[in-house]
């Protein structure tokens, strides 16, 4: 009989295997599980419809149309933003270049070398910044062939929903079908609350921003909505660019502004209110959470980060509340007291 200790050690190689597996296959694994996780976060509206006693191919086509529509609508309104944002950066380069003289005045004030300042600030350069926004812009378009896999995942797991749903239920054991009705429902609300104040945040700064006249206030807005998803470090991503923009457009009074701004509605919205919503849905405790960000931005990219918590809250469905022999480690996992489900 194998010792804990190398139980430990062959369940951690094989995690580590596991990861590097999906990390060589995560143009297919990233599109599959977003298209999973868009399928569980419609899937209140799909148990409406057939409540309603709607016929089979409106259960499929409604939500489905439903996820379409909100994914065009996002693409489209980060390709014209990114557009902007490319014809935009050009025009504060000289800007930039007497902030950057001003700050190596002051270095040399302090001790540093011109050269050293210059060997400082060398990364810093507005044509750089126009030509990650093309990167940007050209990853977009690129991504034809990923958008294509996600719809045609999502038609097909539109379609199988209400049978794999009833099947889950007859063939698997009890444990393990309540621990996947469990992430289901944990995800669905996650993600709902998630997007809802995710939205109000963002609507508040692009309003703010508007107010104290940064340039793009919707493409900053719609920063800051995408960002709301990844979890705790999000807020931060969301901010610098609004920030170095305000400076850029109006000097260091409006950065401060901006910064103060952020981080009021992040402290308020995000930090007091929506946990009392949200609660711990996702079942991870928030060491877990950071840990996840990092584990699955490394193996998935920016997709990872932005799935992070219902990866993670997967990966807990299926090793620790799926068998009763390890729901011990729940409470660990989830960094609370946890109801055992039936």
């Amino acid at each position: 009989m194998m010792s804990r200790g190398l139980r430990l050690l062959i369940g951690t190689a094989a995690a580590v295997v596991a990861l590097a597996g999906i990390r060589e296959v995560s143009e297919i694994a990233g599109p599959a599980f977003l298209a999973l996780t868009l399928t569980i976060a419609v899937s209140p509206l799909r148990s409406w419809l057939v409540r309603r006693g709607a016929p089979g191919w409106v259960t499929v086509f409604v939500p489905l149309a439903t996820v379409i529509v909100v994914l065009g609508a996002l693409a489209l309104a980060l390709v014209v933003a990114v557009a902007q944002l490319a014809e935009l950066v050009p025009a504060y380069a000289g800007r930039f270049q007497e902030l950057l003289a001003s700050v190596t005045a002051a270095l040399e004030r302090l001790g540093i070398s011109s050269e050293q300042a210059k060997q400082i600030f060398s990364t810093l350069d507005p044509g750089k910044l126009v030509k990650a926004a093309g990167g940007i812009l050209s990853g977009l378009l690129g991504v034809v062939s990923a958008v294509v896999l996600i719809v045609l995942l999502l038609f097909g797991m539109s379609l199988d929903a209400g049978f794999l749903k009833e099947a889950i239920h007859r063939l698997t054991p009890a444990p393990v079908a309540s621990a996947l009705a469990g992430f289901a429902k944990d995800t669905c609300n996650y993600l709902v609350v998630s997007t809802v104040f995710g939205l109000i945040v963002a609507v508040l700064d692009a309003v703010a921003l508007a107010i104290l006249g940064v340039p793009l206030a919707l493409l900053w807005g719609l920063l800051a909505f995408i960002t709301n998803y990844i979890p705790n470090v999000g807020f931060v991503i969301g901010l610098v660019p609004p920030a170095l923009l305000a400076l850029l457009a109006s000097g260091p009074a409006t950065m401060v502004w901006v910064v103060v701004v952020y981080c009021v509605l992040n402290f308020v919205i995000q930090s007091v209110i929506q946990p009392k919503y949200t609660g711990a849905s996702a079942g991870l405790s928030t060491t877990l959470t950071m840990l996840s960000l990092l584990v699955w931005a490394y193996v998935l990219g920016a997709l990872g980060a932005i799935l992070a918590v219902p990866l993670s809250a997967f990966v807990r469905a299926v090793l620790v509340d799926a068998d009763p022999a390890t729901r011990w480690a729940s409470p660990l996992v989830a960094g609370r007291e946890v109801t055992p489900r039936p």
